[in-house]
């Protein structure tokens, strides 16, 4: 049994960041994994990871993109909430989301013999801690929006606001991890440093080492302070 399960998706990403988190994450009982790229891997594995180690939490870090400017690029956040975008009928203008056609992702009743009652649509709470616990607090929640393909122009950022409006910042695996928690019973915090605003795929202008540096300090803190958990 570990007492904290640290998920990071990519090797190039736990390359920057053991330096930060293996310490102290040894430090309170916990471990640090790879959990893949893309919300499918990254479910599969975490769940693989849960039946492994039975943590007591999970933490998911690494880099993502900035929707709108609330977000300051290389910074670090922890969210209230990820929703799910790609899952659903459609596409382009006519995509809705699953709970927008009528379906939930995941839904279970004593009537199918659940041992639990669990409804999942598109959008998933986290234990983010009381603190806030980011870099530069800029609302009361925050909404971390996964995808299966980043954005690669503006286009495909305003579609995605456009179901999710209160999103501030997308990522790839987060969803994938979540559910896979929320099925284990397991509390989950995500952090992503900022490297860059979505839709810019310059990478001359991404700050990914600041990101990561932002992010492994902000998981930290989290892994810990007990009270963050609370």
């Amino acid at each position: 049994m570990a007492n904290t399960l640290v998920l990071v998706p990519t090797p190039f990403e736990r390359k920057i960041l053991d330096s930060v988190l293996l310490r102290p994450t040894h430090l309170v009982g916990g471990t640090l994994h790879l959990c893949g790229f893309g919300p499918v891997a990254a479910a599969a594995r975490t769940s693989q990871l849960i039946s492994r180690w039975n943590p007591a939490r999970i933490v998911l870090t690494g880099i993502a993109g900035a929707i709108g400017d609330q977000l300051p690029i290389g910074s670090a956040s922890s969210f209230d909430e990820v929703a799910c975008f790609g899952i659903g009928v459609g596409g382009g203008e006519h995509f809705e989301t699953a709970s927008a056609a009528g379906w939930a992702q995941w839904g279970s009743d004593a009537a199918a013999d659940s041992e639990d009652v669990l409804n999942v649509g598109d959008v998933l709470a986290l234990n983010r801690g009381h603190s806030g616990g980011d870099v530069g607090s800029v609302s009361d929640t925050q909404q971390l929006l996964t995808c299966c393909a980043a954005s690669a122009t503006s286009n495909d950022v305003n579609l995605k606001r456009r179901c999710f409006p209160t999103a501030i910042a997308e990522d790839m695996e987060g969803f994938g991890v979540a559910m896979a928690c929320a099925l284990a019973g397991i509390p989950l915090q995500i952090v992503r440093g900022i490297s860059n605003v979505a839709g810019d795929r310059s990478k001359d202008r991404w700050m990914v080492r600041e990101a990561l540096e932002a992010a492994g300090e902000l998981t930290c803190s989290l892994i810990a302070d007990d009270s963050q958990w609370s």
